[in-house]
């Protein structure tokens, strides 16, 4: 598949600088580039490798400055990131369109209707009472309970577990190994161990959500476990039951959500952060990699550590247990000092 720089920049609503009949037929990082691939500036950190990136084509804001020759062709748009990004999106659907049909063996309960553009895979499981919507796909060995509702256009992939009683929202993607309401975790404590409390509630992801593989989404004991619209959920992330993510946030690998806890909208949260329970998280936080949250959160705040604090008091802190082991020397030269003048 092959295109020219001109095309490129028609489709990006952009500007082309240089030649616009260069072909460009692949896409590569701008520190690999190579002849017939685009690349994309968006980080300043990677501006020197512009001047001798072997790209064909480069993305470039509209208010890049040249500060020597640039070899490539350059199609200036608004957000390189973003382009590239949409780019990327319109050739994946050009090379790999939706698939259409049932595959056998798999098993789909009787009563459940199938639209004729949906993809169901080889020994995927449709329970009673589950609702398809027009254009899903659901991958081979995906399981969907009874009562589940799969939203238009949603995708889920291979190996993914959806129970009973859950609801997927339109566009959404559920990698594989996904498991969306599990029972939450609740025992309540007698004189002869723990006691299961029933979890009767279910997991409500509304639309446009994407939720990463190995990633559990617990049901509510009561009600629901809510991911709101557009959130983002990366790899081996836990979400315990009837907790609240709000729409837009996003969460890297490996984080952990305790129960009842309610993240804002647009936050968002670095890798092996973990949240206590029943807490609540304002919108527009932004959390550090490996950071501990156990008491509620502002909105708009910045926060590291463990237990996390603000960014500033966090360097500080940082600053000064790096300088432990000069100050522990100088004190004890001190103690020496006045034990000697005694």
């Amino acid at each position: 598949m092959e295109f020219t720089a001109g095309q490129i920049a028609a489709l990006a609503e952009g500007v082309v600088e240089g030649d616009e009949s260069v072909k460009i037929n692949t896409f590569a990082k701008i520190e690999e580039g190579r002849q017939g691939a685009i690349s994309f500036l968006a980080n300043p950190k990677y501006t020197p490798y512009i001047y001798e990136t072997l790209s064909s084509a480069v993305l470039v804001s509209r208010d890049f400055v040249a500060e020597k020759p640039v070899k490539a062709t350059l199609i200036r748009v608004d957000d390189p990131y973003a382009t590239v990004a949409r780019l990327l999106a319109m050739v994946d659907q050009l090379m790999n369109p939706p698939r259409r049909g049932v595959e056998q063996p798999c098993f789909i309960a009787e009563g459940v209707e199938v639209p004729d553009d949906v993809y169901i895979g080889a020994f995927a499981y449709i329970g009673a009472g589950a609702k398809i919507g027009s254009g899903a796909q659901i991958y081979p060995q995906a399981y969907v309970g009874d009562g589940v509702s799969v939203g238009d256009g949603t995708i889920i992939y291979a190996g993914a577990k959806i129970y009973r009683g859950c609801r997927i929202g339109k566009r959404c993607i559920i990698h594989s190994g996904a498991v969306i309401g599990a029972d939450g975790f609740g025992f309540a404590p007698t004189d002869h161990g723990y006691e299961k409390i029933p979890q009767t509630g279910n997991v409500d992801i509304a639309d446009d959500v994407e939720i990463g593989a190995n990633t559990t989404i617990d049901r509510a004991m009561m009600g629901s476990t809510r991911i709101c619209r557009g959130v983002k959920l990366d790899n081996l992330i836990q979400i315990a039951h009837n907790c609240e993510v709000g729409a837009d946030t996003v969460m890297a690998a490996q984080g952990g959500v305790a129960g009842s806890t309610k993240l804002g909208e647009r936050c968002m949260v670095g890798g092996q952060v973990g949240l206590a329970g029943h807490i609540h998280i304002g919108d527009e936080v932004h959390i550090g990699a490996q950071s501990g949250i156990n008491k509620d959160v502002a909105a708009g705040s910045r926060l590291f550590g463990y237990p996390a604090t603000d960014v500033v008091s966090y360097g500080r802190q940082a600053l000064a247990i790096r300088k432990l082991p000069t100050l522990y020397k100088r004190v004890d030269e001190i103690e020496r000092l006045i034990k000697d003048n005694k």
